[in-house]
């Protein structure tokens, strides 16, 4: 026989899924508009990044990354207008601070390219830990399905990135123990 108190309670009980299932839509358009930001921030830092590098195929590579973070934005920002939300337009105070240091590190290094994908790899690490704290939510299936391949990409940008880091970084330790 079931007794008032368990028939008004869940069937299943399982504290992962209800804390997953219970984001409201004013949270999920925060949580966008989080990424939005994290987005926002990673344009402006890869075209900071690759007006500060020489190299031509690094150059390109940070516009590309930069236009890909421009794309997600975009996305993100539908998104949230579909949910009937306003979005973010620009990066995090934050990102800003990130960009100033990308750019006094490249003046005061001689453009040094290190130096630079240190720094690249620095933000996409904080892009990586926006967008999986972001999949740790509860978010509608057509935002998460968005959310998750946007993520996937950010972590292949990231690991190309610290791929880069760490052979020019591997080049000047060995130009250093041979001169």
């Amino acid at each position: 026989m079931i007794n008032d108190y368990e028939a008004t309670r869940p069937i299943t009980q399982d504290a992962e899924y209800s804390s997953r299932t219970s984001l409201s839509n004013d949270d999920v358009i925060s949580t966008l508009n989080g990424l939005i930001e994290t987005c926002k921030d990673g344009q402006e830092g890869f075209t900071s990044a690759a007006e500060g590098i020489e190299r031509s195929d690094l150059k390109s590579l940070f516009y590309e990354f930069g236009q890909q973070r421009s794309q997600f934005a975009g996305e993100l920002q539908t998104l949230v207008q579909s949910l009937g939300g306003d979005p973010e337009n620009s990066g995090s105070v934050a990102g800003s601070l990130h960009r100033g240091w990308i750019n006094i590190k490249s003046v005061v290094t001689g453009k040094d390219e290190g130096s630079i994908l240190n720094e690249c790899e620095r933000g996409e690490d904080a892009a990586k830990a926006a967008y999986k704290s972001a999949l740790e939510t509860a978010l509608p299936a057509h935002v998460q399905d968005t959310v998750q391949s946007q993520y996937t990409a950010v972590q292949s940008a990231h690991d190309r990135i610290k791929a880069l880091r760490d052979a020019a970084n591997g080049e000047k330790r060995n130009t250093a123990t041979t001169s």
